[in-house]
């Protein structure tokens, strides 16, 4: 009689663990995709901000100097010229470049026309939402392989460990638009275009 309570209860927690192993690899696999979705969609966010980028300093009606033309021409080709892996440190130095280049344009005094200011602006915003997405889906693959089971198991199996992309993201003011004077009231959110669908990157 005992020895049929031990098997009974040997079958259970084979079926518990077999269950729970089954589980966790689910997860890491749809964490792991998710991983790979926000990094295109973050991907495609970043190209479209160097060439609006791009699109300013070779437009024929741009009121750029021409030492400035080429300079922002030249930061933007660089960022588009680089892979795609968020691994690669030359990839990060060239986005802050390109972010620190949108962020002279608006603060540079020169007008803009209404349709390169706003794709400017919107390109960033739609940057740095991508950029949160992509973090927080490396944030929860990355904290699920730490666990001690997941790790003793290798249930990632060959994966690499998902890196975060560290950048600075911050919009800009809107391009030949001066900045208020007056400070905002604290606590006032920033404002975000309408036409941006903060649920999608």
């Amino acid at each position: 009689m005992l020895s049929v309570v031990w098997l009974v209860l040997a079958v259970l927690v084979a079926v518990v663990l077999t269950t729970w192993i089954t589980f966790t690899l689910t997860r890491l696999d749809r964490l792991h995709a998710r991983v790979d979705a926000a990094q295109a969609a973050m991907d495609a966010q970043l190209v479209r901000r160097a060439a609006a980028l791009q699109h300013v300093a070779q437009a024929p009606d741009s009121p750029l100097p021409a030492d400035e033309r080429g300079q922002f021409d030249s930061v933007a080709q660089a960022a588009l010229d680089l892979p795609g892996s968020v691994e690669d440190a030359g990839r990060e130095r060239a986005e802050n470049a390109v972010g620190r280049a949108v962020a002279e344009l608006a603060g540079g005094g020169w007008q803009l026309s209404a349709a390169a200011a706003d794709e400017l602006q919107e390109a960033s915003v739609r940057v740095l939402i991508a950029r949160r997405f992509y973090n927080d889906a490396v944030r929860d693959t990355r904290s699920l392989r730490a666990r001690r089971m997941p790790r003793l198991l290798h249930l990632a199996g060959r994966r690499g460990l998902p890196e975060f992309f560290d950048i600075d993201d911050t919009v800009p003011p809107h391009p030949g638009e001066r900045t208020p004077s007056t400070p905002s009231t604290p606590g006032t959110p920033s404002s975000v275009p309408p036409s941006i669908d903060k649920d999608a990157p």
